[in-house]
């Protein structure tokens, strides 16, 4: 039976005593255990070792709470035998098989890209259990995803460190302070650092088991490190929880596990208490797995007595009902999308959460996303917005402002670090548009055979009567008839390279509605010729130019 010794530890406020004689007890009664490098002069169960990472670094988890059990005090295996061992044996030893694939993947990855860190899977199993118990017991997708995410406390500086939002709630559904993220308890800055791919999804999830123990391994692998060095390993786990009472709890899971240890189904693993502040995931989706007796709830209080007197003690989490759990996002009835280039979009994208009996779900963060090749943005320029869902199951994005490159584009709409479908939305961009189009003045435009006319012309457009910034204008000179086609005599301009075009696309309205063509030239032969100019919305006026032989 397992020795349970603290159930929740909160930072600042750890019991360093018990937990030096639970792991005194521990080395007693399995022989020779791990040598902490940092051992010697303790001054506190939170002082880092010597050479461990900073303490004003927030390190990997952000310092935030963590499990505090330890190993039985009876091995899993003797020292020195095989660690593939039947499914058998103490529930502790097991750990769920979409999680240890994932650390002995891991462990194989950085072998072959740091071969000289030597990371042991053990020792990534052993900071998986202390953070999240194996991903709370293994409640994973086939593709290792947790079923809802593994969220620690807000990091508001009120028992726990002080770190303001840095992801802008994509990852911890808070925009306003950061939490610790998935199974391997990343802060979204670490994770916009060191995140990886695990599973070759093509996606860098934290709330992915394969995803995180990949980037827990290139995290403890950081600089020159080599893990089978008892001071680097000592270094590396201080790094990712700036504790003592960490990294002897560490040390203890990861002695325990190199013993030996067994593969059991994922989600039947020792789901641990919830920690103070932080959220549990809904279980396995078919199962309802029963704690075995030594892992039911200590009937011994955990917390510290309430002002008054009395105490309370751990209560297992109620499994969440169907009406509780989040089963879809799906499109709200948002309409068609689309503005012209500057404006905003007059719709607004709204999706609904759904639980499983097809109700509405409140408190479901939905993360907007803009993608494609655009400049469009939501309101304060983000590209990326999380918000929750209200008492109807349905949110809002924000008002969507289309900027000035022309497409199509897309916006998707995700449960926040949930394994599910994401609702796409396509939104188009159209250019901008006039009505009516002017000359700004009434002289009349007249050259001889081969020079150029004197006068510029300069025209106006108009949208609905206000004026039409941007507008894209094509000036063609035309021949006369029913049906008129480009000219090839008479007036032309001239390209870059001084050479006669007689029709220019790359024309635009300035912020006045005005447009100046270029120079207009003559060319030998006399004449009334035509020309025309078209705006995007089909605006038209055609305007006459005369070349005629001055008087005698």
């Amino acid at each position: 039976m397992a020795a349970q010794f603290g159930r929740r530890l909160r930072r600042g406020a750890t019991t360093t005593a018990v937990a030096a004689v639970a792991v005194a007890a521990l080395a007693a009664s399995q022989g020779p255990g791990a040598v902490l490098a940092s051992a010697g002069a303790d001054t506190g169960g939170d002082q880092p070792a010597a050479g461990s990472t900073p303490s004003d670094d927030p390190a990997a988890s952000g310092n935030s709470p963590y499990y505090t059990d330890l190993p039985p005090l009876v091995s899993p295996n003797k020292p020195g035998t095989s660690t593939n061992l039947p499914i058998i044996g103490s529930a502790q030893s097991g750990i769920p098989a979409s999680v240890l694939a994932a650390y002995k993947k891991a462990e194989r990855s950085l072998a072959g890209t740091d071969a000289a860190c030597r990371l042991p899977w053990q020792l990534l199993a052993a900071i998986g259990k202390v953070e999240s118990g194996q991903a709370r017991g293994g409640r994973v997708d086939a593709n290792g995803t947790t079923f809802s995410p593994i969220l620690g406390p807000v990091l508001n500086g009120q028992g726990f460190a002080m770190i303001k939002d840095t992801d802008n709630g994509v990852y911890d559904g808070d925009s306003t302070h950061d939490r610790a993220v998935g199974p391997m308890q990343f802060i979204p800055s670490t994770w916009a650092t060191w995140g990886q791919d695990g599973n070759g999804d093509g996606r860098k999830d934290p709330n992915n088991i394969y995803d995180a123990a990949l980037a827990a391994g290139h995290y403890l692998c950081a600089g020159s490190r080599d893990l089978a060095v008892a001071a680097d390993l000592d270094r590396a786990v201080l790094s990712y929880n700036h504790s003592n009472e960490y990294l002897r709890t560490v040390r203890s899971w990861f002695d325990y596990y190199r013993r030996g240890t067994h593969e059991v189904p994922d989600g039947s693993g020792v789901v641990p208490p919830p920690l103070d502040g932080g959220t549990d995931p809904s279980p396995n989706p078919g199962t309802s797995p029963s704690p075995p007796p030594s892992q039911k709830p200590d009937p011994r209080p955990s917390k510290p007595s309430k002002p008054g007197g009395g105490s309370t003690s751990p209560e297992p989490s109620p499994e969440p009902t169907p009406a509780q759990t989040l089963d879809a996002v799906e499109n709200a009835g948002t309409g068609k999308l689309t503005a012209t280039a500057g404006d905003a979009f007059a719709e607004r994208i709204k999706v609904r959460a759904k639980n499983t009996l097809g109700g509405p779900l409140a408190k479901v963060s939905v993360t907007f996303t803009i993608s494609g090749d655009t400049d469009a943005r939501f309101e304060g320029g983000k590209t990326s917005v999380t918000l929750a869902t209200g008492a109807d199951g349905t949110v809002t994005a924000p008002v969507l402002q289309a900027g000035e490159k022309t497409g199509r584009f897309t916006v998707r709409a995700i449960a926040t670090g949930r394994s599910l479908p994401a609702v796409p939305y396509t939104a188009t961009v159209t250019a901008r548009q006039a009505d009516a189009i002017a000359r700004t003045d009434g002289k009349a435009l007249t050259a001889a055979p081969g020079a150029e006319f004197a006068d510029t012309v300069a025209v106006k457009a108009t949208y609905r009567g206000a004026v039409a910034s941007g507008v894209a204008v094509t000036a063609t000179m035309i021949t006369d008839g029913g049906t008129p086609v480009e000219n090839d005599k008479g007036p032309y301009f001239k390209d870059a390279g001084g050479n006669p075009v007689r029709s220019l696309t790359d024309l635009k309205t300035g912020a006045d509605g005005t447009l100046r063509l270029p120079k207009i030239y003559a060319d030998d032969t006399a004449g009334t010729y035509r020309l025309r100019l078209t705006t995007e919305g089909g605006a038209t006026v055609v305007i006459e130019l005369d070349v005629e032989a001055p008087a005698a």
